[in-house]
């Protein structure tokens, strides 16, 4: 019993890498333009994420602009003219969500920005210290219940992935039935103007009097 265990907890282990929980994430911003990272994310998810400016020069603080926005365009975090700061939120679309960096002219040394962005979803963004106090758990007790978010996680994946499948397949299947559709209209046109051809043909020639 105690090595069915072990082996259920080694494989949650394993099964917790599947997951895009956590992204540490080094951009390095053009003078001019920008530079933007997206993640598919499903709905009702828990989104965390920090970044930071980190100067060439110590004696220059180049400013950056950041925009975070939804699937469906609407805006989830927007500041200008900073050095560093957070955004959070928890996802009401599924979809990719799209967070924009790029140089808002408060650059005194000119050229390149480096920016570190470490990106935290689902499991990863959850304060498991506030939970450990607020549930007075710790050591192996508190890892099995990240273990057990982890497996919630998976699972909610799976459903996910399970639906984007059903859709995918029924839209093919609706395609190939249109194709289906238009190849025997196709056929079916074909063969008519080749009739009406013999017909115009055969009236033609009897006209003629050559048949």
């Amino acid at each position: 019993m105690g090595n069915r265990v072990m082996l259920t907890l080694l494989l949650c282990l394993c099964s917790t890498n599947l997951l895009p929980s956590a992204l540490a994430i080094w951009l390095t911003l053009p003078g001019t333009g920008t530079k933007c990272v997206s993640e598919e994310i499903q709905n009702n998810v828990v989104v965390l994420a920090d970044y930071v400016v980190i100067p060439n020069d110590p004696s220059h603080s180049p400013s950056i602009a950041v925009k975070v926005t939804s699937p469906y365009g609407n805006t989830l975090h927007h500041s200008e003219n900073t050095t560093h700061g957070n955004f959070a939120f928890t996802t009401q679309e599924t979809g990719n969500y799209l967070a924009c960096f790029w140089v808002d002219g408060h650059n005194p040394g000119g050229g390149q920005v480096n920016v570190n962005l470490d990106w935290k979803i689902g499991i990863a963004a959850k304060d498991w210290d506030s939970v450990a106090r607020k549930e007075k758990i710790e050591g192996v007790e508190l890892e099995l219940r990240k273990l057990e978010g982890a497996v919630e996680a998976i699972h909610e994946n799976l459903l996910y992935l399970k639906g984007r499948e059903a859709e995918m397949r029924a839209v093919s299947e609706k395609t190939n039935a249109r194709v289906a559709w238009f190849s025997i209209m196709s056929l079916g046109i074909c063969i008519s103007v080749s009739a009406l051809q013999l017909w115009y043909l055969k009236r033609f020639f009897q006209k003629k009097k050559l048949i």
